[in-house]
């Protein structure tokens, strides 16, 4: 498959006649989604005490952690470490006992046994070296990407320094991608407000189970989240401060680093008759702090010769402390641009820039998706859609589904039916839905009722729906008191149009983005409490959704090749050929397919063998 893709990169080129060395190629997409996560287990002396419900700390410990293994996902990575195993808790046992930190369990695939054994073979007996375990979790973990640790304390750091709050500000600092999440089990006054630094450190949560029944809740909730991290995908490239040298993208998915106020350039090429897209999103961090978090992404298109084409789009938040992304997607048909320059194809250049930011990183991941629609070769299909599908509450059971906590990671929603989940508060959790032509979606969410809501405070809840690159296409907000709510409040449902390329002729820019067949996708946002940002609950949420529609014949592209013009993981194949999935990506005018049209054929037939 790669090489096909440097194939179909180098027929773009040289049908579009620009050289090849710049041209960076995306790879596809690979992983669960799920971030790896070392779970800390305390095994210090205090845990061998008496738990309220009458059995020791260690036992609770124990029974929370096999409830956790029994609830992860089949593609969750998982470690374990512990400390205070080796030791006493004297005095001429410190220096040693405050060095007892040992890996139980490496990161590697999910091994349900070997963990639950693990901890089964706990027996409490020494110090509570906090902030080394941190060093020696971390250690563990790999190296780069989103990737977290969940310690389950019931006490105080007994051997600093190192202060475990600077340590995970320290670790923080190196792996920005690194969240420490924190439990507090059965703790006091100051060992709460120490584990709470250190998730704060690291914008983790922190959440209090002040007994075993609250534990064996907690654990696997706070698990959950950490599993479920917003996780930036795509191929490591670097923009640059001139349009000129910026490298040049072929469709597919591309990660950078935003750094805020500072611009980049990367271009994309494309013919007069293609259409381009281009998304570029910011994954923001979630925080219990005080404050909204006001960020802005803006995304400015030029011309091969750096002409402004009048593009324009920015993705803008006030609420960037309950996470989620910042999003700014350009639509553009170089035959429809009011500026002349910008109308005959060739290099066009893209200018991001993270240029405002409130309670954010000064640096954050930049997730770029680029797409390329070719020319029509007949018939577009239907005309536009009169309105949005109608919305039918399903029947049957729901079935519990786990989202992701990013676009890549999102999880599948096969059909119509409801689906069941649990959110945290500052949690984004996506899904998708396959659309194919003249098929639509209309869904309800129902937020269930939180156990220990603080009474009166308020935090926004929401969801919306994207097109196959980003783009907001829908959706619904309300705030949520801790009973039980609906989105959209009152008796609708939030619904697309059926999915048809002339969507793109209505005058709403919103239904206009309901033009290209592929993954939709679902968000449900539970937001901080603005009373209490701290708090932290388990939400049940259900997502009643209907599939509308059967499959119309789509339009007719002049080409199709590998890689999907909306960057995601689907194939189209055929040429000359109606693309139900979603049109592909890195083509070349008419005129250069007829120059190169022999390997196209050859590297099409190949495709169709293999998918």
């Amino acid at each position: 498959m790669r090489t096909l893709r440097r194939l179909f990169a180098v027929l773009a080129a040289t049908a579009l006649g620009v050289p090849l060395a710049p041209l960076v190629a995306s790879a596809a997409p690979s992983g669960t989604g799920l971030a790896p996560m070392m779970l800390v287990v305390d095994a210090s002396g205090s845990m061998a005490d008496r738990d309220p419900s009458g059995g020791t700390r260690i036992a609770a410990a124990r029974t929370a952690v096999h409830e956790l293994v029994r609830q992860l996902p089949d593609g969750a990575r998982v470690g374990l470490t512990t400390y205070g195993t080796h030791t006493g808790s004297s005095d001429a046992e410190k220096a040693r006992g405050c060095r007892d930190v040992t890996v139980l369990r490496k990161i590697g695939p999910l091994d349900r046994g070997a963990l639950t054994g693990a901890v089964d073979s706990l027996t409490p007996r020494g110090y509570t070296p906090i902030g080394r375990s941190l060093r020696t979790a971390v250690a563990a973990l790999p190296a780069d990407g989103p990737r977290s640790v969940v310690l389950v304390s019931d006490g105080i750091d007994t051997c600093a320094p190192p202060d475990p709050c600077a340590v995970a500000a320290e670790l923080h600092r190196s792996a920005p991608d690194l969240r420490v999440h924190t439990v507090g089990y059965g703790v006091d006054g100051a060992a709460r407000k120490q584990l709470a630094c250190l998730a704060q450190a690291t914008g983790g949560t922190y959440a209090d189970a002040p007994d075993a029944a609250a534990l064996r809740q907690v654990l696997p909730r706070v698990s959950a989240g950490a599993l479920r991290n917003y996780e930036p995908t795509g191929t490591r490239v670097t923009g640059t401060e001139d349009q000129d040298d910026a490298p040049v993208l072929a469709p597919g998915r591309f990660l950078d680093v935003a750094v805020l106020g500072r611009e980049r350039y990367y271009r994309v090429a494309a013919s007069a008759r293609d259409t381009l897209y281009f998304t570029a999103s910011v994954p923001l961090q979630r925080s219990r702090s005080a404050g909204d978090g006001d960020v802005a992404l803006d995304v400015r298109m030029y011309s091969a010769g750096g002409r402004n084409c009048q593009v324009h789009e920015r993705g803008h938040t006030t609420a960037g402390m309950d996470g989620g992304a910042v999003i700014a997607t350009v639509v553009f048909s170089p035959k429809e641009s009011t500026v002349d320059s910008c109308r005959s194809g060739g290099r066009y250049g893209f200018r991001v820039t993270y240029g405002r930011s409130t309670g954010q990183p000064a640096e954050l991941p930049l997730e770029m998706q680029v797409g390329i629609e070719p020319a029509l070769a007949g018939a577009a299909g239907p005309g536009p859609a009169t309105g949005p599908v109608a919305y039918t509450a399903p029947t049957g059971s729901p079935t519990a589904v786990t989202g992701g906590g990013s676009f890549s990671a999102a999880a599948v929603l096969p059909g119509s039916g409801s689906y069941t989940d649990v959110l945290q508060n500052t949690e984004y959790v996506y899904y998708r839905v396959r659309l194919g032509w003249g098929q639509g979606l209309a869904y309800r969410v129902r937020i269930g009722a939180a156990t220990g809501w603080e009474s009166g405070d308020d935090a926004n809840v929401g969801t919306a729906t994207y097109s196959p690159f980003r783009a907001d296409v829908a959706g619904a907000t309300a705030s949520y008191r801790g009973t039980e709510r609906e989105l959209p409040a009152d008796a609708g449902a939030v619904r697309t149009l059926p999915i048809r390329y002339r969507n793109r002729e209505l005058d709403d820019d919103r239904q206009r983005r309901q033009s290209v067949a592929g993954w939709y996708y679902v968000s449900v946002k539970l937001g901080r409490q603005q009373a209490h940002p701290a708090a932290e609950h388990a939400v049940p949420v259900r997502i009643d959704l209907t599939v509308v529609g059967r499959t119309e014949p789509g339009p007719t592209y002049a080409s199709a090749t590998a890689a999907p013009a909306t960057g995601s993981d689907h194939r189209a194949a055929g040429k000359a050929a109606a693309t139900p999935t979603g049109f592909a990506s890195v083509v070349a005018g008419a005129g250069g397919l007829v120059a190169v049209g022999a390997l196209v054929g050859i590297a099409v037939a190949v495709l169709r063998r293999r998918t």
